[in-house]
């Protein structure tokens, strides 16, 4: 596994942790984004633990770098704070899971066997309103797919920028963004963004 975090207490403490784990050897870290995708691609590790607030880049970019460098590595976001914009973005862009700093020990650890086996961890205290935005998108008639294109509208996404990220044809996305604005009644993409706003949905 390789830790990045600029902090060295973290990368420290994850070392420490883990050494009595034979299924998780730590084989380096980095402090930065651009050492982290310098490093993955040397090291070729099967796990990043990934620190969300690097002081070079953000974890987006990171993410997107290291799945360039080492596309076979999984990567799991570690964050002192449940930012959801910040935690969200990094999920979007590729990252596999994404923890708080105050989790467990043994939490982490199961976590990260979790992850290496495939699966996608979330801790569930980042997004406690889930449950009260898919009652919210129900309410709004919006589709999933028109959420997610107006959700990256939100984060200031072009439609260019959205067609990259999901994956769909630039005059696809166009279409979602005017049928997510006539359903909520918008006229514009800010305004529709600040109606989604207020019904709970971003």
């Amino acid at each position: 596994m390789l830790v990045v975090d600029d902090h060295p207490v973290v990368r420290d403490g994850v070392s420490l942790l883990l050494r009595y784990d034979p299924a998780m050897t730590v084989v380096g870290s980095a402090e930065t984004g651009r050492s982290a995708i310098r490093r993955a691609g040397e090291l070729k590790p099967a796990l990043i633990l990934l620190d969300l607030r690097l002081p070079d880049m953000l974890a987006p970019e990171v993410i997107a770098g290291l799945r360039r460098t080492h596309p076979s590595g999984r990567i799991v976001v570690f964050t002192a704070h449940g930012d959801h914009q910040g935690v969200r973005a990094a999920l979007d862009s590729g990252a596999h899971g994404c923890l708080l700093k105050d989790v467990a020990g043994t939490d982490l650890v199961a976590a990260l066997r979790q992850v290496l086996k495939g699966e996608r961890v979330v801790d569930p205290r980042i997004f406690p309103d889930d449950g009260r935005r898919s009652d919210a998108l129900a309410r709004s008639g919006l589709t999933r797919r028109e959420y997610e294109v107006l959700r990256l509208a939100a984060q200031g996404q072009t439609n260019p920028e959205i067609a990259e990220s999901t994956g769909l044809a630039r005059n696809t996305v166009k279409t979602y963004l005017q049928s997510a604005l006539h359903k909520l009644g918008a006229r514009n993409r800010v305004e529709a963004i600040g109606k989604a706003s207020e019904a709970g949905l971003l």
